[in-house]
């Protein structure tokens, strides 16, 4: 394993976060903590509680999992796109980095800013609505798999992607409705019976319902299923990353 590689790839695009900080980390938490403001404390006081929690509290992990999806797949999309707009793919490819370790390197990156994301806005919120972890451990677990997994997609995308208009299309368009459309703000059980079996094709409704079990210990969904969700999720990004690399799709002229 050629550490030194990963290194310098894993250093090279967290250095980029520190040179667009405001953009890769105050926006999305402004932006989030504006729903905070909003549905936590203005409006979250006079709605009803949620399997016996506060409204403003039980959205504060769907939040979190909305930023966390999104800025992990962008991160992603935009860190390996660069280097195939400018050229440079060719070096990175030529250069004695296996696969994997190309892949660790932009995917560990990526992951770690969401990480650093999602735990900024985690205390963000604790100004604006009082809520409790009853399972650290597994919210710690969710943070991380979901951040990895999101960020694997989001290289599959920056591969994919002939321009950067295309980066934008899969976080705008499919992530970001299938988040709200998640139980983000609110749990399906208040949807009509037909709605909740539509719900559940949601791939993100696993992980959002997931997140929330390891803060209240409760959920829309059985827990294991959706760790089981998270890891097939992980297992098809994972084949998608070795057949690109093994075929060489958009990476070879």
């Amino acid at each position: 394993m050629n550490f030194y590689a990963i290194k310098a790839i894993y250093v090279y695009e967290l250095a980029r976060t520190w040179r667009t900080i405001l953009q890769s980390i105050a926006s999305p938490v402004l932006s989030t903590s504006l729903y905070f403001i909003v549905f936590g404390s203005a409006i979250g006081s006079r709605m009803v509680e949620i399997d016996g929690i506060h409204y403003g509290a039980f959205i504060v992990p769907g939040l979190v999992m909305l930023s966390l999806l999104s800025e992990s797949v962008s991160n992603a999309a935009f860190g390996i796109h660069m280097p195939k707009f400018t050229g440079t793919i060719y070096e990175i490819l030529s250069a004695p980095i296996s696969a994997l370790e190309t892949v660790i390197g932009f995917v560990g990156a990526a992951a770690t800013k969401s990480i650093i994301l999602g735990s900024i806005i985690l205390l963000t919120a604790r100004i604006f609505v009082d809520y409790s972890i009853e399972h650290p451990f597994w919210m710690l677990a969710f943070l991380v798999l979901t951040s990895v997994t999101f960020s694997m997609l989001g290289f599959i995308i920056g591969i994919w992607a002939d321009g950067f208009e295309k980066l934008q299309i899969v976080p705008m368009m499919i992530i970001t409705p299938l988040t709200f459309l998640g139980g983000s703000f609110y749990s399906i059980k208040m949807l009509p019976e037909f709605w909740q079996t539509v719900t559940l094709f949601n791939p993100v409704v696993y992980l959002v319902s997931g997140f929330r079990w390891s803060f209240y210990g409760s959920s829309d969904v059985n827990v294991e299923i959706s760790l089981a969700m998270i890891a097939l999720f992980l297992a098809i990004c994972f084949l998608a990353v070795w057949w690109i690399f093994k075929t060489g799709y958009k990476l070879r002229p």
